[in-house]
């Protein structure tokens, strides 16, 4: 299967590490017009940098400057992948522990986010007749977090509440919703940390819940994305992806 995005006009968020910039390295490799934004301006640049791409430092919680971001691009987006959100630097904690500042910062960067950059973007694919909108979610969107973060799993599960409502919504007008659910992936600082606190035990012990029996990896969930993003996933919408080696 060929995947070909030469006339395709690809927008992705989170792009500064991780996930997000193995999303945007994967489409301009199959020849799309590729946009990268992120709240991490150095991150964002080391990307750009790489990929030869212009940055664009957004935060994304801000729907005013979400919308305004979208009617400043040349070409309206043709696909949007949302891989910013993560846990914000947070950690697990006890119910008793959680503030609204954090609670609430969690879910304006994975939940609040995706849904500005759709509202955003729905006009100018309505009118054209097709879109993408890809979230990237997390196996914490289907399941309790290994991660204990009750924020962070309550705002994957909203995600993807949202990514089913707007196919509803948008698919009578030829846009696809679509989401991808990864399993553990160290691709950020973030998750080593994770990784190394599990020690070499828990490490094993994750290992063996996988049927495939390895980690995956930032290419693996771009892989995904791509898929949902192309033609030939045409008749596919409102899924949760799972990529995850057989975990779920």
């Amino acid at each position: 299967m060929q995947l070909d995005f030469n006339t395709k006009t690809v927008l992705v968020t989170g792009a500064a590490q991780g996930i997000g910039r193995a999303i945007a390295d994967a489409f301009a490799a199959s020849g799309a017009t590729v946009v990268v934004t992120d709240i991490d301006d150095k991150g964002l640049a080391d990307t750009a940098d790489q990929l030869g791409l212009t940055a664009h430092t957004l935060d994304l919680s801000d729907r005013s400057a979400v919308h305004d971001f979208i009617a400043s691009l040349d070409a309206a987006p043709d696909i949007v992948v949302h891989a910013a959100g993560g846990t914000r630097g947070q950690a697990g904690r006890p119910i008793e522990e959680i503030d609204e500042t954090g609670w609430r910062s969690i879910f304006a960067a994975n939940t609040d986010a995706f849904f500005w950059l759709a509202q955003a973007c729905a006009p100018a694919m309505k009118s054209n007749g097709s879109g993408r909108l890809i979230a990237i979610a997390s196996g914490a969107g289907l399941r309790p977090s290994l991660t204990g973060i009750q924020a962070y799993t309550g705002a994957k599960h909203a995600l993807v509440g949202i990514v089913r409502q707007l196919s509803w919504e948008l698919g009578p007008a030829g846009i696809t919703v679509n989401s991808v659910a990864p399993g553990f992936v160290r691709s950020n600082p973030t998750t080593e940390r994770q990784w190394e606190a599990m020690g070499s035990e828990g490490q094993q012990r994750l290992i063996e819940t996988i049927h495939t029996r390895r980690l995956g990896s930032a290419e693996d969930i771009a892989a995904a994305a791509l898929f949902l993003a192309s033609e030939q996933a045409g008749w596919i919408s409102g899924q949760v992806l799972s990529v995850d080696g057989g975990r779920s």
